[in-house]
């Protein structure tokens, strides 16, 4: 009898699309003893029950506008309760053994309370933020909020590591295990995660659109959601602050869903910019671009740009620029600083800084991308990224290889991501 594993992500931003795919496509391609239940809002329920095509053992549930609403609740602790209470009734509903969180960060409270989702279950999950090894990393020092941030963590990760339901927490930080083996009692249910490759051009059919950059100038690009967390507002001020020479030879890309609360002034910013530098080339493509068009503008740059302000955590951009051997612009705090720096992606900067990102822009358009990356170290960065290997870690299953998946042209597919 095949396991039953149930995965919830009431949350339709952001990366959880992507993954929610390479498991179904894991299922549905590899031949493996698991059968999984998505339990996701509507909005990406359709989604994937087309990608599952009817397959007997992938299930999509379409979590209820309440239940989506309750469990992104602002304030964290009624959040984490409602998914704690929804993950145990659509357990019971689907029968499934085993509860998956995509990110296991928001349930720390419960879980460090010792509560459980039902009797003999147990619950894994993606821990997405541990930032209370940053410390470890020694560039600055924390500001009074994420001292307060990394205390608390402090105190619930290893209560929630010791409760007895809790079972494997991946981590797409490869420097958070070591340090919770050393500090927690329980540690050794932590283990890396490598956040996966996501899909290019080819995988979704059509002729994806061209970024048009002029062809005289250095061309760099910020994508994906434009938010404030992502530094587009420090970058519009940093394009502003560009030497006039520099601005000359450089030519800048937003492409992404402008935060509806930001868009007036990003698009305020971007006539100041103009007014300020008319030297340089700036425009905005303010839509969310599909994985075609995304590999098409990464390929089309020289340069990927991702001013986070001291974001916590990993991100798709890293993959997305390394895969086209194209150097970021990144913060130097946190999991993405030590990531350039391990990997030569880049430069890692005060990104908080507008004129520190100015700089590093010019440095760029002065020096040539291609000499901001480490190409071979950059090709080790992505090793084991492919989607079905991130799904097989999440469902703690290794695909069979007798004869028939061997020659079985869909299994060739999937392991071509």
């Amino acid at each position: 009898m095949a396991r039953h594993v149930l995965v919830l992500e009431p949350d339709a931003r952001g990366h959880a699309e992507e993954w929610l795919q390479h498991i179904v496509r894991f299922v549905r391609d590899y031949p493996a003893d698991v059968e999984v239940t998505l339990a996701v809002p509507q909005s990406l329920a359709s989604r994937l029950a087309a990608e599952a095509a009817g397959h007997p053992r992938i299930h999509v549930h379409a979590l209820s506008a309440s239940e989506v609403e309750r469990c992104l609740h602002p304030k964290l602790a009624i959040g984490a309760f409602a998914r704690w209470k929804v993950m145990r009734r659509c357990l019971a509903a689907s029968g499934a053994q085993e509860a998956f969180f995509l990110c296991i960060d928001s349930l720390t409270l419960p879980f460090a309370l010792g509560l459980g989702v039902g009797r003999g279950r147990r619950a894994s999950g993606i821990l997405f933020r541990p930032s209370v090894h940053y410390e470890t990393f020694g560039r600055g020092l924390a500001t009074l909020g994420e001292r307060v941030r990394d205390w608390r963590k402090r105190v619930l990760y290893p209560l929630m590591l010791k409760n007895a339901s809790v079972g494997t927490v991946h981590t797409l930080d490869p420097y958070f295990p070591e340090y919770a083996r050393e500090r927690y009692i329980a540690g050794d249910k932590v283990v890396a995660l490598p956040d996966p490759i996501a899909e290019t051009a080819g995988d979704h059919g059509g002729k994806p659109r061209t970024p048009r950059f002029p062809h005289d100038r250095v061309a760099f690009l910020l994508f994906g959601e434009l938010t404030q967390r992502k530094g587009i507002v420090e970058l519009l001020e940093a394009c502003a602050r560009l030497n006039p020479e520099a601005a000359k030879r450089i030519a800048v890309l937003l492409a992404g869903r402008i935060d509806p609360p930001l868009e007036g002034k990003v698009r305020d910013l971007i006539r100041s910019v103009r007014m300020a530098r008319p030297e340089l080339w700036i425009e905005i493509d303010g839509r969310r671009l599909s994985f075609g068009e995304l590999a098409a503008a990464v390929d089309a740059c020289d340069v990927v740009l991702a001013p986070y302000q001291r974001f916590v955590g990993s991100s798709g951009v890293l993959i997305w620029a390394a895969r086209m051997l194209r150097p970021v612009i990144t913060q130097r705090y946190g999991l993405l600083g030590r990531l350039v720096r391990d990997y030569g992606l880049g430069m890692a900067v005060e990104t908080t800084s507008p004129d520190a990102i100015a700089e590093a822009m010019e440095h760029a358009a002065r020096v040539g991308a291609k000499t901001l990356i480490d190409a071979q170290h950059a090709r080790k960065f992505l090793a084991e990224r492919e989607g079905h290997a991130f799904a097989a870690r999440v469902l703690a299953v290794t695909p069979r290889t007798d004869a028939a998946s061997l020659t079985d042209p869909r299994v060739r597919r999937a392991g071509s991501v």
